[in-house]
């Protein structure tokens, strides 16, 4: 990683100050103070692209906690990330109320539409965005722990720790389709009106959870680059390349492991839980096998291991697809699909350790001649 990215030295600090404030200043200023009519607004609807870029990131950002230092790749984050938003989605549907379809203030359209009688005993307490933002951040860490106990206690490890949670994150989707589960079967939830008071369609509203993403994503940076700095960080990476001496050097593997997981789930959840009031929809498509697969794409092209890596690849390949789809959708997955496997061959650090080794070259000394080498050499005989 380049020097300019390692937060501890006052070139890190100053590049993470400048980033992120420009990011918390100019899209809301641009959006808010500039006039409609100007070619130098920024519309409505970019202001909810960005937002929803920045919680992509954020997913980014905690798959490579634990796949860049822990060297556990996750083909299932995406359950994290949904689930986070699911639990969003339910606070939402209660602020409701009347404003439905069938103007039921005890139970969601949905539920009306498949005659529930009562409202089901794990929708309780979602009235309360205090219990929701709790949930938020317990529902996908409680999993990810428990999960990661059994997985990394019985030392499952490469490929099989990657095949185990792409199928737990497969029979999420499939139990998340089915209407008796009560979360929206297919269809999912949807129509939400209004979050903590505020219309969740007004200008002002999309300004203030684009904000929420670029602090919370901050802070995951933050908390990323302090457990990747600190001594449980230098352990990660030797459990990354080593594993079997770690843990014969005495190291509990299993507990490191489990404690980036965990908190790389919330992460997510996090994420997921900002992603949903911006796109106004969480359905069980964010459970497809295919949406982690793509995230660990991002970090494989930004540069895993890296965090700020993460967070680049996420927004390159997200404003990639935004562009390919409008203007070659029959080509996008292709284009997909030969960016991973050029990056897997010839960037295998991906963009910032491209970044990096060009900045290593420009600083190294250029080679001496031929001439000068016989000069030098001769200069040394006769000494």
């Amino acid at each position: 990683m380049t020097r300019l990215f390692r937060i501890q030295s006052k070139a890190g600090w100053a590049a993470f100050v400048v980033i992120f404030g420009i990011a918390l200043v100019a899209v809301p200023w641009l959006n808010l103070m500039i006039p409609v009519d100007s070619p130098y607004h920024l519309p409505d609807y970019m202001v909810s692209l960005l937002g929803k870029y920045l919680c992509y990131a954020l997913l980014a950002l905690s798959l490579d906690l634990v796949w860049g230092y822990a060297g556990a790749l996750s083909l299932g984050h995406g359950a994290f990330f949904a689930l986070g938003g699911y639990c969003m989605g339910m606070h939402l549907m209660r602020q409701i109320g009347t404003r439905g379809v069938y103007g039921n203030a005890d139970l969601p359209d949905f539920m009306v539409f498949l005659n529930w009688k009562e409202l089901p005993w794990y929708w309780f307490g979602f009235d309360h965005f205090a219990f929701a933002m709790v949930m938020v951040v317990l529902v996908p860490g409680v999993l990810a722990f428990v999960f990661g106990w059994f997985a990394f206690r019985s030392r499952i490890t490469g490929v099989y720790f990657s095949i185990i949670t792409q199928a737990m994150l497969f029979a999420f989707m499939l139990a998340f389709f089915r209407n008796e589960m009560g979360f929206g079967g297919n269809n999912g939830l949807t129509d939400f009106k209004d979050l903590l008071g505020y219309d969740l369609h007004d200008q002002s509203t999309r300004v203030g959870l684009y904000v929420a993403s670029v602090v919370l994503l901050a802070c995951g940076f933050l908390i990323g680059r302090f457990i990747s700095s600190s001594k449980l960080g230098r352990v990660l990476v030797a459990i990354r390349d080593a594993e079997s001496r770690v843990r014969f050097l005495g190291y509990s593997v299993t507990n490191a492991k489990l404690f980036a997981f965990t908190i790389s789930a919330v992460l997510a959840g996090l994420a997921g839980a900002l992603y949903v009031p911006q796109v106004g929809i969480i359905n069980p498509s964010e459970f497809s096998p295919a949406n982690s697969i793509e995230v660990a794409v991002w970090v494989a092209v930004g540069g895993r291991g890296t965090l700020f890596g993460a967070i680049l690849g996420a927004f390159a390949i997200n404003g990639a697809k935004s562009y390919f789809t409008g203007a070659a959708p029959e080509i996008w997955l292709f284009f997909l699909g030969a960016l991973f496997i050029g990056v897997t061959l010839l960037m295998p650090k991906g963009i910032l350790g491209l970044a990096s080794g060009l900045a290593a070259r420009l600083k190294r000394p250029p080679a001496a001649t031929p001439q000068q080498e016989t000069a030098l050499v001769a200069g040394r005989e006769h000494a």
